[in-house]
């Protein structure tokens, strides 16, 4: 519980100026760590069980309000389109919505350069068809305290009726934190004005709150359009759900491949990802990872890339420059503070060990729920996926995608600045494979009980 322990002694409740009684817990208070969890999907087959499921839910969703509390789990709902829909509400209401989240993910398949095998037609069942109308994701800090609030949760669901579980996920890691590929995640995240949070070193000045909270003024000194009526949309925010199957083994063939001997093989892992697996970031420890840095919140993310023009220490290809450039000069110019997401990924299936290879990347599943809040949350994923993800023009790399979450349907390449002369490693194949995900509203607690109440109606 060390992370939350950081977040509390940076929280001054008198520069609170969000309504954080009426945000849902899970956008402003970052997981445990360790943590345990499960995403439950729900279809709606008829919208006054699906109101009344809703509402029953919304009583054990915690605020972010008390972020010095002590909750040892806490709950988050989000709903589709078509979820907003088959639970009734209005044409008005979903009208409202901007397009691409009423098409949802599947539908923008396109923009989000789904193909190939990461195309719609290839997820699971959960996430065809609309069939995910409301995603249910607990988070705990043990087992026990997951088994409990798990049973509350479907206490309230057996209580319901019209409402189908169409899937279940377990996810969790241990006090390392680590993905599956053995990085330490989660260790970069926006600081929101009025959350009452000062911003650590290196996590640079706090965002305007309308970049995450619907109803609050954005970097544009304007709210981003919300939908209606107020009710519905104050205090709310957007959720990008992607599920992917993780291939570590065949990362470590890569790796093992392009390197030779232990150091030299964990130096290009860090190249590719721009941390080493300890959360050390390159630039604060080029040479050799340092445990004691990547664990120290205090100092694993107080860097930029200014007197890294040229890559040589962290390469502009790298996973964790390309999504967070920095102050890095980019070739397509481009506000990076519009482009901030607060992350909640969740790993899941076994840990990772050197050991991997291709061969075992088809035995028990080992992946990540890709998760992130912003107002902006469908425009943000769209324009990640189609330049900073799956292009390299706005950094002089051409078509060089990311080495980590990048869609390879060509073995790619990766280039790493090296004097005199640049190093290029081809090969790079599809190391993160999309098994599906969608497009979520997370309503505010007043909101969630609206809808429980059919508010429109009365």
């Amino acid at each position: 519980m060390a992370l939350l322990q950081h977040l509390k002694d940076r929280f001054h409740r008198d520069k609170v100026t969000l309504q954080l009684h009426d945000i849902q817990a899970l956008i402003l208070r970052s997981r445990p760590e360790p943590y345990v969890g499960i995403h439950a999907m729900l279809h709606v087959d008829e919208a006054e069980g699906g109101r009344d499921l809703i509402a029953r839910l919304a009583k054990h969703i915690p605020s972010a309000d008390d972020w010095t509390g002590d909750l040892n789990a806490w709950t988050g709902v989000a709903i589709s389109h078509a979820g907003l829909k088959a639970l009734g509400l209005p044409d008005s209401a979903l009208a409202s919505f901007p397009l691409p989240f009423r098409q949802g993910m599947a539908q923008r398949a396109e923009q989000l350069r789904d193909f190939g095998e990461n195309a719609p037609e290839t997820w699971e069942e959960a996430y065809q068809g609309e069939r995910l109308h409301i995603a249910l994701t607990i988070y705990a800090e043990d087992k026990a305290a997951l088994d409990e609030a798990v049973d509350k949760a479907m206490g309230e669901l057996r209580a319901s009726s019209g409402v189908t579980l169409v899937g279940t996920h377990e996810f969790g890691a241990d006090e390392e934190a680590k993905n599956p590929f053995g990085f330490r995640d989660g260790i970069s995240q926006p600081v929101v004005q009025g959350a009452g949070v000062e911003p650590p070193p290196g996590g640079g000045r706090a965002l305007a709150p309308g970049e995450f909270i619907l109803g609050e003024n954005s970097e544009s000194g304007q709210p981003v359009a919300m939908p209606e009526p107020p009710e519905l949309g104050r205090n709310g925010s957007f959720v990008v759900l992607r599920k992917y199957d993780s291939r570590p083994g065949a990362f470590n063939d890569f790796v093992r491949q392009h390197a030779s001997g232990e150091q030299e093989q964990e130096k290009l892992a860090a190249k590719l990802v721009g941390r080493w697996r300890s959360g050390a970031p390159l630039n604060l420890s080029p040479e050799h990872d340092d445990e004691a840095l990547g664990a120290d919140p205090q100092r694993n993310n107080d860097f930029d890339f200014k007197g890294d023009e040229r890559g040589l220490v962290c390469p502009h290809a790298a996973h964790m420059r390309r999504l967070n450039p920095r102050g890095t000069s980019l070739t397509i110019l481009t506000d990076e503070n519009i482009h901030r997401i607060i992350r909640r990924p969740s790993t899941f299936g076994p840990k990772w060990t050197p050991a991997l290879t291709a061969s075992d990347d088809g035995g028990e599943p080992r992946g990540i729920y890709f998760i992130f809040i912003s107002a902006r949350a469908y425009d943000t994923i769209e324009f990640l996926q189609q330049e900073w993800i799956n292009r390299g023009n706005f950094l002089d790399l051409g078509k060089e995608r990311d080495p980590v979450v990048g869609l390879h349907e060509e073995p790619g390449t990766f280039t790493i600045p090296e004097q005199p002369v640049r190093r290029r490693i081809d090969g790079v194949t599809t190391f993160n494979r999309l098994r599906g995900g969608e497009y979520l509203f997370m309503p505010s607690l007043t909101a969630l009980r609206w809808i429980g109440e059919a508010g429109w109606k009365y």
